[in-house]
């Protein structure tokens, strides 16, 4: 069933320079495993020109053979209802100006969902490309007993045809092989029909010709989704999973965050035995190692957070929340793929807010970007941490559970339920019309995910985060640490102040509060004084504007020239050096409180905001996402304060 070859386009690579193969498949059709073992990790990331859609490009080698593979948005079809889908058509087309077309496509088949894909096949061979089908998956056919002549499947199709198990490895170095012969794939000898019926027909017969025996029902998947996806167990299960999740965050992460801690601490204090310069010594261990250290010291909880997502959605389990959450976003006129994309935003919000180009509707989009900033991101996780600490002694516990994770968890699903809720408002105050688009979404047995890919998507998160600590963080806590030792201050002025000038701790304490970060602190007292917070915290909420982590680093530079010795008790016992709370304590239980929960709810990102005007093609949005983040955490701030004042806290 095959004619002659397709034109080539053109000399061997080698010569010319490398032809693009695109990746095209559905989600959830093994595309990212092929896409890493073709490149070996390789991978550079971007978006498309003009679009704001995520495009990864990397390299495979074959001897002196190299070909740029392209890997492109899933979508189960070539007739787009979202903006990634469209760049997908687009791309293939070549309408996209900018981008280039796929000298020849890879098109990845999931064998236990063949009959399903074939429509899409029968569309990717229409445009007339070199195509090469990959058969992903197979080794889970034949474990559940179906079954798939390769060879026939081929015959039938009229082009090239290869089996792959891309978490394994098996069958890619084959792969890699067939790419550099992509200028004589074959074509169909006549191409599959348009009309959907007859289309039908065709895939049928295809399927026949191949011998093929559909999987059995994964009979684990069957009992445990009976469960899982139950609106009553499935919702129950998900919440106890979730409060789980986070006793392990704390539990597991607290004895490597005291050896971090430790670390640091011992650099800080190796600086200032070494450095004999007073402010050489103050900018490297007070300002670089403290600053960034204060907030490197929670890269474990960080690390563990994303290693829990990632064998979560490794699993399966993620796809399944998605499915169940679809009856709770459409209490708030959403749907199931604005969960997905919310649940993104719990590592950043950014893709969080790039991921809404999976939702057909431009409402839903946008309703959902203006709530992603409010799910609780990695970056409110060291603030958390600190602030849960001096809260609540870590031997509290609430029945089996302890209570520091518990307080984490309601803040998680705090923040959770306040985007479902921004959501429905900005929704409901926009376009009223237009009809509600079917959720579709794949739902893959549940499998035991590849170490290999876990750990790689564990680290590509991390990463994000330890490049933000060598880049924001940094200049931040610099910035900070200038603005809190300055201006000078002679001797004279210090003995006229009754400061003990041999006395580094005094004389660095006396700075401080004397300092430029004092003066604008203490400016914008009268906007914090009714949440608790002394001109320290204004420093530190203010800095947190840049990235919510420099809050952290802050009040690490503020407690080291308290008390350098012991930073974290110098919080504790951090006390209002002057006004009318003069020697009360600051961090009281009322004044932790309202920090929390302005922290769930300001929007301290300022790439968060960014990326908002280059969604939404205007300043209007990102403003108004300023505008209503920053009163709502400081009424939501002020109302917790005074619950917890009458609580008696």
């Amino acid at each position: 069933m095959s004619a002659g070859c397709h034109d080539a386009g053109g000399a061997d690579a080698t010569l010319t320079g490398a032809p693009r193969i695109a990746l095209v498949g559905a989600p959830n059709s093994g595309k990212t495993s092929v896409f890493n073992g073709l490149t070996g990790l390789r991978a550079k990331t971007g978006n498309y020109p003009g679009v704001t859609v995520s495009r990864f490009v990397g390299t495979a080698r074959t001897g002196r053979h190299r070909h740029e593979i392209e890997d492109l948005p899933g979508t189960y079809s070539l007739e787009p209802v979202s903006p990634d889908e469209q760049i997908t058509v687009d791309v293939l087309d070549g309408r996209l100006e900018g981008a280039r077309r796929p000298d020849a496509l890879l098109v990845m088949v999931d064998a236990t969902t063949l009959r399903r894909s074939l429509g899409f096949v029968a569309q990717v061979l229409a445009r007339g490309l070199p195509v090469c089908v990959v058969i992903t998956f197979t080794d889970e056919l034949a474990r559940r007993q179906g079954h798939l002549d390769v060879e026939a499947f081929a015959q039938a199709l009229g082009v090239p045809v290869l089996p792959v198990v891309g978490h394994r490895g098996w069958g890619i170095a084959r792969l890699r092989e067939q790419l550099t012969t992509w200028p004589t794939w074959p074509s169909p000898a006549v191409p599959p029909p348009t009309d959907l019926a007859e289309r039908d027909a065709w895939a049928e017969s295809c399927l026949a010709f191949a011998g093929y025996r559909a999987p059995e029902r994964h009979r684990v998947t069957q009992r445990v989704d009976a469960v899982l996806l139950h609106p009553v167990w499935g919702t129950v299960v998900f919440f106890a999973a979730m409060a789980l999740f986070f006793q392990t965050v704390f539990t597991l992460a607290a004895p490597m965050q005291g050896w971090v801690e430790t670390l640091f601490a011992g650099l800080s204090d190796q600086v200032h035995a070494h450095v004999g310069n007073p402010w050489l010594s103050g900018l490297l261990g007070d300002a670089l190692i403290g600053g960034v250290g204060g907030v490197l010291v929670f890269v474990p909880q960080i690390v563990l957070l994303f290693l829990l997502l990632a064998l979560l959605e490794g699993v399966g389990y993620l796809a399944r929340a998605a499915f169940l959450m679809d009856r709770v976003m459409a209490r708030f006129g959403l749907e199931g793929r604005a969960f997905v994309a919310l649940l993104s935003s719990f590592a950043c919000a950014i893709p969080g807010i790039m991921a809404t180009r999976t939702l057909p509707s431009a409402r839903d989009r946008l309703a959902t970007m203006m709530a992603a900033p409010l799910m609780t991101c990695s970056a409110r996780l060291p603030v958390y941490v600190l602030l849960i600490g001096l809260l609540v002694d870590p031997s509290v516990k609430v029945g089996p559970f302890g209570a520091q994770g518990l307080i984490m968890f309601a803040l998680y699903l705090l923040g959770a339920v306040s985007a479902m809720l921004a959501a429905w408002a900005f929704k409901k105050l926009g376009d009223r019309h237009g009809d509600a688009v079917p959720f579709f979404m794949e739902l893959p047995p549940y499998r035991l995910p590849a170490p290999h890919a876990v750990l790689v998507a564990m680290w590509s998160s991390a990463r994000a985060f330890l490049r933000k600590c060598s880049t924001v963080i940094v200049a931040t806590s610099v910035l900070l640490w200038l603005l809190l030792n300055l201006p000078l201050h002679s001797d004279a002025q210090l003995r006229a102040a009754s400061v003990d000038t041999t006395d580094s701790v005094a004389v660095s304490a006396y700075t401080v509060d004397h300092s430029y970060a004092a003066g604008l602190g203490r400016l914008v007292a009268p906007v914090f004084d009714p949440l608790g917070f002394d001109w320290r915290i204004n420093v530190g909420v203010l800095s947190a504007q840049a990235a919510r982590e420099t809050f952290v680093a802050t009040l690490a530079q503020v407690a080291a020239a308290e008390d350098p010795e012991q930073p974290q008790q110098a919080l504790r016992t951090m006390t209002y050096p002057d006004g009318p709370r003069a020697g009360e304590p600051v961090f009281t239980a009322p004044t932790v409180a309202a920090l929390l929960v302005y922290f769930v709810y300001a929007l301290q990102c300022m790439a968060t905001v960014a990326v908002l005007r280059r969604e939404t093609g205007t300043w209007r949005w990102p403003a108004i996402a300023l505008t209503y983040l920053a009163v709502l955490a400081w009424l939501m701030a002020y109302l917790a304060r005074t619950v917890t004042v009458l609580l008696g806290g």
